[in-house]
């Protein structure tokens, strides 16, 4: 892949303030998106694509662990918020929730196996998605799906096969993640037999709307 090319997830409806230009880094094989200025982006991706050996995995590790960061801040705020959260999908945000911990601790523990330094939590501001249950659930298919197609593109530029079957065992719930909130949101569990990887053009796209200069 070149350096022009970076699989990460789009953001709808999601800002993220107060993250560094060191800390713009999303979620590599994992997925779904912190943003911080258009003008940091381009550059930032390359040079984080670029690296070699673990500087470039852990550069990839922790544009994941941006992510996943996202999405655990946004169950957690979910659960809390959305007032006609109940039943099965309040049950699922919860255990959707433990998974997002789950893999922060495991990100930010590899970092630092590999010598890394984790990024911290940036703040986020999720717009409307809690109002009810149904904004919930659209943006966590959004969340999910674009996880998961980040996660795609982004995995051939992982250098360890250690780092790399980490990352695959992590996309592979994330795929489960998407088909069960895609279900309670009453849409197809998949939309077809293989997935999409997201590029560098399709994000900023995405994304451009929801960014907080």
């Amino acid at each position: 892949m070149s350096e022009s090319r970076l699989m990460v997830p789009a953001l709808a409806d999601v800002q993220v303030e107060g993250l560094t230009r060191s800390a713009f880094l999303v979620r590599s094989t994992l997925a779904a998106g912190a943003v911080y200025g258009m003008g940091a982006i381009t550059p930032f991706v390359g040079s984080a694509f670029g690296q070699k050996g673990d500087e470039g995995d852990i550069e990839i590790l922790n544009f994941a662990l941006t992510l996943e960061f996202l999405e655990s801040e946004f169950y957690k705020r979910a659960i809390r918020d959305v007032k006609d959260l109940s039943g099965d999908v309040l049950d699922a945000a919860e255990q959707l929730l433990e998974d997002e911990d789950a893999h922060v601790t495991a990100l930010e523990t590899t970092i630092k196996d590999l010598g890394g330094k984790a990024v911290k939590a940036p703040a986020f501001n999720f717009g409307d998605s809690f109002k009810s249950a149904k904004d919930f659930l659209k943006t966590a298919v959004i969340f999910e799906d674009t996880g998961v197609s980040a996660y795609n593109g982004a995995a051939p530029s992982i250098k360890s096969k250690d780092v790399l079957g980490a990352a695959g065992s992590i996309v592979q719930v994330e795929g489960r993640h998407a088909a069960l909130m895609r279900s309670f949101d009453g849409e197809q569990a998949t939309v077809g037999a293989f997935d999409m990887a997201l590029d560098q053009d399709a994000v900023l796209e995405a994304v451009q709307p929801f960014i907080k200069e």
